[in-house]
């Protein structure tokens, strides 16, 4: 088969750089290739499962705006495909006097970050909204929260396809090579035609 555009690997990152990208250019044909019978088989389908809310990454850097951004996009993306989540919230604890200064140092950032709903709370509140955590004060996070990454990649996939794009599972890249008929440059700006080979 011959497509445009092949991305290798069926987890949520090779899912969602697929989807976005047969939304922008949907005059181009488009396949997945992913080595397992089924996608998100791996790392998308066992991780914690966290949404992050962005406080920790250096205010400023991609990493902090990107994923507080990716965590409204996720939260309103979940919403729209009737993917259960819980926006569980976070406690990240003191337990020492002497541990309080990194904690507001973290809140700081958080709020630089423009993390909402960011509060420093103390021990009884804490007690409150976790009866087995013992701590002089804590970051409370509302807008962490949970999901199923891997049901997250499955409509990621859902959606790819019911754009015109082809997933090949059980279809394991071992080799890739320029086409010997390969032009300086293609049509819509693609470059260098790939022969893309697997084990069978």
């Amino acid at each position: 088969s011959s497509f445009d555009v092949a991305v290798v690997g069926a987890g949520i990152v090779g899912l969602a750089a697929a989807r976005e990208l047969i939304q922008r250019h949907p005059s181009l044909a488009f396949a997945v290739l992913e080595k397992e019978q089924e996608p998100a088989h791996h790392q998308s389908g066992h991780n914690s499962g966290v949404i992050h809310s962005g406080i920790y990454y250096t205010p400023g850097s991609l990493k902090a705006k990107l994923c507080v951004e990716g965590a409204a996009l996720c939260y309103k993306y979940c919403d729209q495909k009737g993917i259960p989540y819980k926006q569980c919230g976070k406690l990240i604890v003191a337990v020492e006097h002497e541990e309080i200064p990194r904690l507001k140092a973290l809140y700081e950032r958080g709020l630089q970050n423009n993390v909402p709903g960011l509060k420093l709370i103390g021990a009884k509140e804490i007690q409150e909204k976790e009866p087995f955590c013992r701590g002089v004060m804590a970051l409370d996070s509302p807008y962490t929260g949970i999901v199923d990454y891997q049901q997250v990649a499955q409509s990621y996939a859902r959606d790819f396809q019911e754009a015109g794009g082809t997933i090949l599972t059980d279809f394991e890249v071992t080799s890739m090579e320029m086409a010997k008929e390969s032009s300086p440059e293609c049509e819509d700006g693609l470059k260098y035609p790939v022969i893309v080979r697997n084990k069978k």
